[in-house]
């Protein structure tokens, strides 16, 4: 049922003087993007007559089809506690994006996922739900706002306050995403120096992603207040633990029920889930650019900063890429660990969607739990026991997306072709140019 219908969304608007309202969306790259727009033309939004230029944004259209509209998600509307003004509060809209035929523009990431839960509930589905643990740096700002690469603390895992004011920013930045109607499950410091997580509830993924792209601007609005920058960049700094963005899902059957559990199944998972399991795994070269999707990405990738390059599943072994945790009955659920929070959560999300559905439609045969320390073991061996590495670098993430029927069609065409294009310029940049790290290693010794 809606929460909101269009006269709430007016009634609330007058009652709470809101003057202000952002019509939000998301570019291929994951960035939000918004039309601004006063509250005298909101009745205008809610009918769908906000048109943007489509042109402008990478990866949309070009300008000889640059006319698309805007159609609010009412559900989406939310008063950004965080913006207040000085004449009246602001509120946002998430929208989708629509062709003035009237047909869904097929480069929205947000009705990509749309159209990927829809196969799964012609699959026999009910919904498909996520629960994120996203990780961020926050890093200090100079006396003229300039990001620095100084941490506000020297903090570890699970550490405690006062880390320097690290636990005053994360724990406003919690409050403020419970006072816009947020449910956190827990928030705490991470391995590295400056290095945050907080975790969200499980909800369907489309709630999941619009949540995810809310959580981003308050963390660094919050962020900012505390004289603070908050980054989602995979690995910021060399040698030390890179961010990743633990991803939590599960399927329900068409009653509700989770479709993972069964008490009397390997490990306590259904047969669906051994499916869904070896359909990640198989695509789990192929989705990687999407899910780990800049240059940076595979720096964190790496042996030795606890973040999974080979592609394996265990109940307990944390090396592995999909961890299978402790909890049953309701909360059955595989976690894959290899996405970073770079990623565009609606494309990442249909990735992982798509590749679970592979492997459950065409009954895919799982491989066995791994216990061996994966980063102990040569190449050789790893191969020898049939368990493949993650692509190392963009360009190889590339070239495996290109060749997926998998993600084309959980993708399109368009945001394939798109995205591709994209990323290509983006490695084509990184290998021409010269790093600090060459200057060091050559320049005085060649």
């Amino acid at each position: 049922m809606a929460k909101y219908s269009k006269e709430m969304i007016l009634k609330i608007a007058e009652e709470e003087n809101v003057k202000y309202i952002r019509l939000m969306f998301t570019d291929i790259h994951g960035v939000i993007k918004n039309v601004e727009i006063p509250s005298r033309i909101l009745e205008e939004a809610l009918n769908n007559e906000i048109m943007f230029d489509g042109s402008s944004i990478d990866g949309f259209v070009r300008i000889q089809e640059a006319d698309m509209y805007l159609r609010p998600d009412l559900d989406s509307w939310l008063i950004l506690s965080w913006e207040q003004t000085t004449y009246g509060k602001v509120a946002r809209l998430i929208c989708d994006i629509y062709l003035p035929n009237g047909n869904p523009f097929l480069g929205d990431p947000r009705y990509v996922l749309k159209r990927n839960l829809e196969k799964m509930r012609k699959l026999g589905f009910k919904s498909f739900n996520i629960g994120v643990e996203p990780e961020f740096f926050l890093f200090k700002l100079d006396e003229n706002d300039e990001v620095t690469l100084e941490f506000n603390d020297n903090g570890g895992y699970f550490d405690l306050a006062p880390l320097d004011g690290a636990e005053d920013c994360r724990r406003d930045i919690v409050l403020e995403l419970e006072k816009i109607g947020f449910n956190m499950e827990a928030s705490h410091h991470e391995v590295a120096p400056g290095q945050h997580e907080i975790n969200f509830m499980f909800e369907n993924a489309l709630e999941a992603c619009d949540s995810l792209q809310t959580f981003k601007l308050v963390v660094k609005n919050i962020a900012k207040r505390h004289g603070l920058h908050a980054t989602f960049m995979p690995k910021p700094i060399a040698e030390i633990n890179g961010s990743g963005m633990h991803t939590n899902c599960s399927l329900t059957d068409k009653n509700g029920n989770n479709a993972f559990d069964d008490p009397s199944g390997e490990i306590g998972l259904s047969e669906t889930t051994l499916y869904w399991i070896a359909g990640i795994m198989k695509n789990a070269r192929a989705f990687t650019a999407i899910t780990n999707p800049i240059v940076n990405s595979y720096k964190r990738l790496v042996p030795g900063y606890e973040a999974p390059c080979y592609i394996s599943w265990s109940d307990a072994n944390r090396s592995s890429m999909i961890r299978i945790p402790a909890k049953r009955g309701k909360a059955t659920r595989t976690e894959i660990r290899s996405v970073d929070p770079s990623a565009n959560p609606y494309l990442a999300m249909s990735a992982i969607l798509a590749s679970g559905l592979d492997g459950i439609e065409n009954k895919l045969e799982c491989q066995k739990r791994v216990y061996v320390n994966l980063y102990d073991l040569s190449r050789k061996d790893r191969e020898a026991m049939g368990i493949d590495n993650l692509p190392e670098n963009l360009k190889d993430a590339i070239k495996e997306l290109e060749s997926s029927e998998v993600m084309k069609e959980a993708l399109g065409e368009h945001v394939l072709e798109k995205f591709v294009i994209a990323k290509g310029k983006e490695w084509d940049e990184f290998r021409k140019s010269v790093s600090e790290w060459e200057i060091n290693k050559y320049l005085k010794v060649i």
